[in-house]
């Protein structure tokens, strides 16, 4: 296989959410006109179009970061752990509930944001070195990794998900869900290109898209770790381990 192909994948995939959500908005303005001939009503339309327009943008962006990480090239940053979740949670409902991230948008503080959550039966625990401390790494890849893992986790669920981040060296994140689970043989596919694993109480959801076989690309690239601990009716936990990085590679 062509070593880009993954890369274009990765495009592809993380491309579809917000062009679907642009041309979904786009389309309501125009074909339900008197729905949105409240001004608020219609700016929120447009601010959601603006917000996915300025993602895809994003998302070529790190398209291009991508290939920098397979020639050994990052751009280090200290970010803040509780602020990197953030940003993946509201990447990932803006993907899977639209409706959710106009709540989420409107806390004031990461406590608000985190409570929120909560309520929505979606638990996020930081314990160790990273619950004060500064990560520092390549910050765009690593809210992509987190970001795939939580959309697939509330995609699948029945109720609940948990996250979990610690770790003293290494950044560790555990994303569970209570959903159906992924039985033995599919476990060996998941992280395949294209794999098609069909949650059965789902038929709406098919399968955990291609965003896993991207994110092992982006752990491979890194120098990272990812497993699956799951069994059907059992729901499923992804953890993934990402070393710190301390300086930039050029």
């Amino acid at each position: 296989m062509n070593r880009k192909e993954p890369l274009i994948d990765l495009l592809i995939h993380d491309l579809t959410g917000p062009i679907s959500i642009v041309l979904t908005s786009v389309r309501n303005l125009l074909d339900k006109e008197d729905k949105y001939k409240d001004s608020t009503r219609r700016r929120e339309v447009l601010e959601r179009i603006l917000r996915n327009s300025s993602k895809a943008k994003t998302l070529l962006q790190e398209l291009v970061e991508v290939y920098r990480s397979e020639e050994g090239r990052f751009c280090v940053e200290s970010v803040p752990v509780r602020d990197l979740m953030r940003e993946a949670f509201l990447d990932a409902f803006e993907i899977t509930n639209s409706a959710e991230t106009e709540k989420l948008l409107c806390c004031a503080t990461n406590n608000d944001f985190f409570n929120t959550l909560r309520a929505n039966d979606i638990m996020v625990e930081v314990s160790g070195k990273y619950g004060d401390a500064p990560f520092s790494h390549d910050y765009r890849k690593v809210r992509q990794i987190v970001r795939n893992l939580i959309s697939n986790a509330l995609k699948h669920r029945k109720k609940q998900v948990i996250v979990s981040i610690s770790g003293e060296t290494d950044l560790v994140v555990s994303v569970q869900d209570d959903g159906c689970g992924i039985s033995g043989k599919e476990q060996e596919e998941v992280f395949n290109r294209f794999a098609n694993l069909t949650d059965k109480t789902n038929i709406d959801v098919q399968g955990l898209g291609f965003g896993l076989s991207c994110v092992k690309t982006l752990i491979d690239a890194i120098g990272g770790e990812i497993m699956v601990k799951s069994g059907e009716g059992a729901g499923t936990c992804f953890t993934v381990r990402i070393p710190p990085l301390s300086e930039p590679k050029l």
